[in-house]
This record gives structure tokens, sequence and C-alpha cells, in this order.
């Protein structure tokens, strides 16, 4: 099960059918899908996040197979502003998405968020190892994994909607992750 998560400025909790609406609102937005892979459609059609949550990422939790969570402001709007999902078992592809809605941008918002799950899924859940893509010209995603301690090992080929299909690809173990935090935690 996905458990709720608190950082100082964030709520991360499970992500549920009933965030259809808020993940509508603030994902089907062009400056976010088209910065991701071709397995996201666009333009978005208008049942997307109530189709991928309630076909996709719930059904993956209730199996245990994925990690879903909710990015909620605790000064904000009682609603999801973004998301984090940690899919298990599929690491040569990427086993890591997230995204944020741009109002919310450039606040660290995704930096917290992302500490604090590899903190729960690397140290709390098991996961040994997570394997993450990011196109290579989304300098926004690429920050978060550089300031969160993961490791470029390569590039890989991605479709994407805009800019480039070539991806960089990283890699983030427990034991890189215990020793980031030895290095950058108070």
């Amino acid at each position: 099960m996905t458990p709720t998560l608190e950082t100082p400025r964030l709520w991360l909790r499970p992500l549920c059918v009933d965030d259809a609406p808020a993940v509508q609102q603030y994902f089907a937005n062009v400056n976010i899908i088209g910065r991701l892979s071709k397995r996201v459609p666009w333009p978005y059609p208008a049942d997307g996040a109530l189709t991928f949550l309630r076909d996709v990422v719930v059904p993956a939790m209730e199996s245990g197979n994925a990690y879903g969570w909710g990015i909620v402001l605790k000064d904000g709007p009682d609603e999801v502003v973004g998301l984090i999902e940690q899919r298990l078992g599929e690491f040569e592809q990427g086993s890591r998405g997230f995204w944020l809605g741009e109002p919310f941008w450039g606040r660290g918002y995704m930096t917290e968020a992302v500490i604090r799950t590899q903190d729960y899924l690397l140290l709390e859940a098991g996961v040994p190892r997570m394997v993450l893509l990011n196109s290579e010209d989304n300098v926004a995603s690429r920050r978060v994994k550089e300031k969160t301690g993961a490791v470029r090992i390569g590039t890989a080929m991605l479709e994407h909607h805009h800019g480039s299909d070539v991806c960089d690809k990283w890699e983030l173990t427990r034991e890189q992750w215990v020793a980031w935090k030895a290095a950058n935690q108070p």
C-alpha cells in the first residue's frame, strides 16, 4: 500500500480516482506533456486523467506493482497539483514518473517530494534500485535528478512529443541514496 508521506510544505498522499479532475486540470498542458514520451497522448483526451488513474495507476497500486502519490500543498488548494508514480519491476525503461502543475514550478516542491519518496522507497519499502529517464532537453527534470542523488549512466531512445527523442538515463541505488543523504542532509 502507498502510505501518506509528509514534508515541511507538502502532503504526499495515495492517488485515487477522485483525483482525476485536479490531475486533468494541471496535466493537460503542452508544457508538461510535450516533454513526456508519446506513451502519453497529445492532445490529452478529456477523460485522460480518469482513464489513467482508474485503469492504470490505481490497479497497479492495489496489486502492489506501483506506488502513486498525489502532491498536495499544505498551504494551498486541497487538491493534487502533481504526482509521483514509482513502478516496480520496470527498471530499464524508467521506473519513476513525475510532474507538477505549471503554476507551481520553480519553488522546489518536486525536489522536496522526490527526496521524501526516495527515502520511503529505498530505505523503508526495500526498492533496491531506480532507473530514471528524462528527455535530454528537459532541464527541470534533469535538475531534480542531479539535486536528489541520481547518477547519470547513459542514454536511451524514447519518442517524445516535442524536443529530443534521446533520454538521459539515471540510476539510484539504495547505497547511493544512503551516501547522498549522509553528504547532503543535516
